[in-house]
């Protein structure tokens, strides 16, 4: 029997090693020449997607039955289109988790882009929200803190939470806690968001619901929903897009914040 290899795709995001995660190993089958189609034009098509793959940051090949999650493809030609048609598989159970199309009127103008979206769009990403996360903001009187942990079974512990509001030149500060839960979806590659009619590309999307305690009435109970996250290029770093984690107000003017509502977006990795 003929013995075949597949092209794995290891997704190797830099990020510190207290923040490692395991990744999912992918596999690329070569693709198969369809009707009017060259074995060298799908020959050509894998590499470009391996390419592809490849600059999102997977970059490691293994032998065939190492694959958690396995890409077959066929480029055809049907009628005056060129056809690029694949399935993702999930090797332990050989389900199909979704299949990818796309086509144009040459090989060259095919979005291979697009086409890897599709393909991976159904393979598990890490969280990179695991871990404690903190946030200060600079206020005149001193920081405003936030310490935050997000935990593997979507639960969060709310270590610190500070509330503020400054009024009439008086300040008010109390030093919250409590619970909460999250959701989280992350991408292979960055999508868009559409923030005061601008796109902007995000690394992944987050619900928030926080339950606190000892701090200013309005932040007794904090939900926000599909806010963006932009992550560091290392991980240990995330903003906040389209919204924030509020946590007071300021009735005094620019000298004293930038804005009238005040907010937590800017968070750093601190375990």
């Amino acid at each position: 029997m003929k013995k075949y290899f597949l092209t794995f795709l290891l997704l190797t995001f830099a990020f510190s090693a207290a923040f490692a995660q395991r990744i999912p190993v992918v596999g690329v089958l070569p693709f198969t020449a369809g009707r009017n189609v060259t074995s060298e034009d799908a020959a050509a098509v894998t590499r470009q997607v391996i390419e592809e793959l490849t600059s999102w940051g997977m970059n490691i090949v293994r032998e065939e039955g190492r694959a958690e999650y396995i890409v077959k493809g066929t480029l055809a030609r049907q009628g005056t289109s060129f056809v690029l048609t694949a399935e993702t598989i999930e090797a332990k159970t050989n389900e199909t988790l979704n299949e990818s199309k796309e086509q144009a009127a040459a090989v060259k103008d095919i979005s291979i882009f697009n086409f890897c979206v599709k393909i991976v769009e159904m393979v598990p990403f890490p969280n990179y929200l695991l871990g404690k996360w903190q946030s200060a903001l600079n206020m005149p009187d001193g920081p405003v803190i936030c310490i935050i942990e997000f935990k593997s079974d979507r639960t969060i512990t709310v270590e610190r939470y500070d509330t503020w509001e400054h009024r009439r030149m008086n300040s008010l500060r109390y030093e919250g806690y409590g619970i909460g839960s999250y959701s989280y979806a992350g991408y292979y590659s960055r999508r868009n968001m559409t923030v005061d009619s601008k796109q902007v590309r995000i690394d992944a999307t987050a619900s928030f619901n926080l339950k606190l305690e000892e701090t200013l009435p309005e932040q007794t109970e904090v939900n926000q929903n599909r806010l963006g996250l932009v992550f560091g290029s290392d991980k240990n770093s995330f903003d906040i897009i389209g919204g924030a984690l509020p946590c007071g107000r300021n009735y005094d003017g620019t000298s004293v914040f930038p804005s009238a509502y005040i907010g937590f977006t800017r968070f750093t990795k601190i375990r």
